[in-house]
């Protein structure tokens, strides 16, 4: 393989076009001989054998006439899951988020308070406002992903001020993603349904990940979504599903979350195809998530075990699910190191023998965020390991030098 390529590249200066689609003999060697282990998101999952034959064989109706038995059982099943009344399937947890905040901010002149690095705000393109005219409040977000209850009270809006919008809801998310994976406790889940309580306030959770947060907690997913009246769930992350999302609350709460997504879009006819692998994620999936707070436990480890080093450090007790940050001090960039893992060189080729290329994701200016899921096996997450200490050691190695 060496010999072939070097003759290659010897020949590239008289084919402009060859020179340009082999950057680089690392590149190649990269590319053609290294597993590529992908921590980028568990949105990366691809549906299970088990999932793509439930598919295939899924009775179907049409679920706009509440007909579909497949999406029937589903409803039915997560309702029972997570202890309301009712649930509705919808297409995504973006939609499911939107529906549930459009139902509870009915009317003008409303708004919610969520925290400013949660997903209702970041990453659902201002949803909310866009299509409910519905403002939110921020309120900044610990790092262990909660808000300050008291700093929460001081966003509430008199109700008597004219001037002001009425603050109809708060939203909490859990597990927190942009917090790196981090577990809402139960006691403070209680703290806030007391304080909306006691505000005449609804409260919803961005449960997108709730089953991992179960896990992380040993307890039913009723024990968290007790708490809240409403709860959106994502299957197309560790769930390992291509698509579908689920959001539940009461009977009165459901029969409108139906209206609002049928205006957004949502509503969908002969979509037991995509019920069918969401209830063999409840009844297989949600069983085997511990395995990836594992690995990622596991990987996060031998990051730790570098102890003090220029490059990067991880917070083991912040590792709480299927996510987890490395932070950055600042000598590399979150794209340089990003970068620097999905690259092998003969030196690393040979110091390690089997190889591979971690895809990572550069989450913010200080943090690479990896996200192990059931397609990351134990032997990746072995060579994720030896990766990451090689390269922390060799960028390590000119500062300290």
């Amino acid at each position: 393989m060496t010999r072939c390529l070097q003759l290659l590249m010897s020949h590239m200066a008289s084919f402009p076009v060859l020179r340009c689609a082999i950057v680089s003999k690392q590149h190649f060697l990269s590319t053609l001989s290294t597993k590529v282990v992908d921590l980028r998101s568990d949105t990366l999952t691809t549906p299970t054998p088990k999932m793509r034959e439930a598919m295939k064989n899924a009775a179907v109706g049409d679920d706009v006439y509440g007909e579909d038995p497949t999406v029937n059982r589903l409803e039915e099943m997560a309702a029972s899951i997570l202890g309301k009344e009712a649930a509705v399937l919808v297409p995504t947890c973006t939609m499911a988020n939107t529906a549930a905040i459009l139902v509870h901010c009915d009317g003008r002149f409303n708004e919610i308070i969520c925290g400013d690095q949660s997903h209702i705000h970041v990453y659902e393109v201002a949803a909310i406002a866009q299509f409910g005219g519905v403002q939110s409040r921020l309120v900044t977000n610990e790092p262990d992903g909660t808000m300050n209850i008291q700093k929460i009270m001081e966003k509430i809006r008199p109700r008597n001020d004219e001037h002001q919008p009425w603050t109809r809801a708060i939203c909490l998310e859990n597990t927190h993603n942009r917090c790196g994976g981090k577990v809402i406790s139960l006691d403070y889940m209680r703290q806030m349904r007391e304080l909306s309580f006691e505000n005449n306030l609804v409260l919803h959770l961005d449960g997108a990940r709730l089953f991992n947060a179960a896990t992380a907690l040993k307890v039913p997913p009723a024990d968290i979504t007790q708490y809240c009246d409403s709860v959106s769930i994502a299957f197309s992350k560790d769930l390992c599903c291509p698509l579908g999302s689920v959001v539940a609350g009461s009977n009165d709460f459901i029969a409108m979350a139906r209206r609002a997504r049928k205006a957004l879009g949502g509503g969908m006819r002969q979509a037991g195809v995509i019920a069918a692998p969401m209830i063999v994620a409840l009844e297989e999936m949600v069983g085997r998530l511990e395995e990836d707070h594992r690995k990622a436990r596991t990987i996060a480890q031998a990051v730790d075990a570098m102890g003090d080093n220029p490059v990067c450090k991880v917070t083991m007790s912040g590792v709480h699910s299927n996510i987890f940050l490395l932070e950055l001090d600042g000598v590399i960039t979150p794209e340089e190191f990003s970068k620097r893992m999905t690259e092998v060189t003969e030196h690393e080729q040979k110091s390690l023998g089997q190889v591979c290329t971690a895809l990572m994701f550069p989450f913010s200016s200080r943090t690479v965020r990896l996200v192990t899921h059931n397609d990351i096996t134990d032997h990746d997450v072995d060579l994720v390991c030896k990766k990451l200490q090689y390269v922390i050691e060799e960028m390590a190695a000119p500062a300290e030098s």
